[in-house]
């Protein structure tokens, strides 16, 4: 059966005794750079968020696929480690670490968000089997993945958890609210349980669409959206069996980013903002009334990425430049003065799609964006990627990089030497990462050194 053995990682204290201690700048590029003073800095505001606002929290580890910032993710403490896996590898790369989380007292559930297929049985049975009753949970849409659902608890004699997935408006995956299929499903699940093959622990949905937002009030809505699209559900369900509890998990960086507008609303806001806080609220108390708990979700905001600085889901003195913990180091490797438009100049980069992946941002036209790292004078952008001004990657192809001028000036302010070393924000931290098989760990906050590399985190691979 194929397992993570079949995708070797290097082992980190390989790693650990070739990079640590070295320099960013001698390093060989491309290469894949977390700042852990801003991860830290990501993951603790997260937490200290949804403790105020007494949600439950599952953290989505698909971004990195690391021990190491899972850790972060979930916090310490003695709370509820709840986890959501993208793919199998990432599931049983990860059991270790949940089990010793589950040793130490702490309850563990791990959620599989793909709808659950035939083949991927096999190896969910295991981790079934290991994590024990409560432990795993499976994404359910359709009701021809209900006999998976049988075949995996004769296998393991472990009845999983259930989440139905829910269709709020961006078409990826799930089954809309009120509909015959939704109806269909849900007194499927609610069998499978009486039979006690499964029990049926919540809704689920995941606003994709909402990296279209541009404001805080945008963002907000489309949270608002999400809970009442997954309420609807619940009264369903309730109308069927009244008491049964039930989870409603929520979110996409985006939308559970929104959430902390909540915790200090601005008398200043506009006025749309205030109304966008007033609705959320009202659908919030609306789920606390029909006795469900709510859960929310998210994934790539530990790393952040211009994708999520396009979105302006908070203020800028909680979310800006300063706040993005992943870069791409690599190496301007020649240069072509007038080449650009109007004359401008382009410069080619060691780093194309694969190193940077191939992600638009909707906010600019590139693929990533210049920090100002060695790049001397060079300051960090004051606005959004919409205003951005200097080098970008303006095209891509396998192994190129095309760094174009942007900001309206046809003359480059700032002139790049070939071999010069450069870190790039990517538009989109999950796909950019997918090339690495690890990330080098700097500090950011150690004055001085903060190019000195303290730690290696493997990067796991494969499905």
């Amino acid at each position: 059966m194929e397992t993570n053995s079949l995708y070797p990682v290097a082992t980190k204290e390989e790693l650990q005794n070739l990079y640590v201690g070295r320099s960013l700048k001698d390093v060989a590029t491309p290469a894949a750079v977390l700042d852990i003073s801003k991860l830290k800095s990501n993951c603790n505001r997260m937490l200290e968020a949804v403790d105020s606002l007494n949600f439950g929290w599952r953290a989505h580890i698909k971004t990195h696929k690391t021990i190491e910032l899972t850790r972060l993710q979930v916090g310490s403490g003695i709370g509820p480690v709840n986890i959501i896996v993208s793919t199998i590898i990432e599931a049983e790369h990860v059991l270790p670490l949940l089990l010793e989380y589950k040793n130490s007292g702490r309850a563990v559930n791990l959620l599989y968000s793909f709808p659950i297929t035939p083949a991927a049985v096999p190896r969910l049975s295991l981790i079934s089997k290991s994590l024990g009753p409560n432990g795993l949970s499976l994404m359910i849409d359709h009701p021809d993945q209900l006999q998976s659902v049988v075949t995996l608890y004769k296998e393991c004699s472990t009845a999983p958890c259930i989440f139905l997935k829910i269709d709020m408006g961006d078409h990826r995956a799930g089954v809309v609210p009120r509909t015959a299929a939704c109806s269909e499903l849900i007194a499927s699940l609610l069998a499978l349980q009486t039979a006690g093959t499964a029990y049926f622990l919540g809704l689920y949905s995941h606003a994709g669409h909402s990296y279209a937002s541009s404001s805080r009030s945008t963002a907000l809505d489309y949270l608002r959206q999400e809970f009442e699209s997954l309420l609807i559900t619940a009264t369903s369900v309730h109308s069927l069996i009244p008491s049964h509890p039930l989870i409603l998990s929520v979110g996409a960086t985006p939308t559970t980013t929104s959430v902390r507008n909540l915790l200090s609303p601005s008398e200043s806001a506009p006025e749309e903002e205030k109304i966008a806080i007033n609705t959320l609220n009202t659908a919030i108390q609306a789920i606390r009334d029909e006795k469900c708990s709510i859960e929310i979700h998210a994934g790539v905001y530990p790393t952040l990425d211009v994708q999520q600085l396009a979105t302006h889901v908070l203020p800028q003195s909680l979310l800006s430049w300063d706040n993005l913990a992943f870069t791409i180091i690599a190496e301007v490797a020649s240069l072509y003065p007038g080449r650009g438009k109007n004359g401008s100049p382009e410069a080619l980069l060691g780093a194309g799609s694969l190193a940077l992946g191939r992600e638009p941002c909707k906010a600019y036209s590139g693929w990533g964006i210049l920090t100002p790292w060695n790049r001397p004078g060079v300051s960090s952008q004051e606005n959004g990627p919409e205003d951005i001004k200097g080098w970008v990657v303006g095209r891509v192809s396998q192994e190129h990089g095309i760094l174009t001028w942007g900001g309206g000036s046809e003359k480059a302010e700032e002139v790049l030497e070939i071999g010069q070393k450069v870190r790039i924000w990517p538009n989109h931290a999950c796909i950019a990462g997918a090339g690495y098989g690890w990330y080098l760990v700097v500090d950011g906050s150690k004055e001085g050194r903060e190019d000195e590399i303290i730690d290696v985190w493997p990067r796991w691979r494969g499905w």
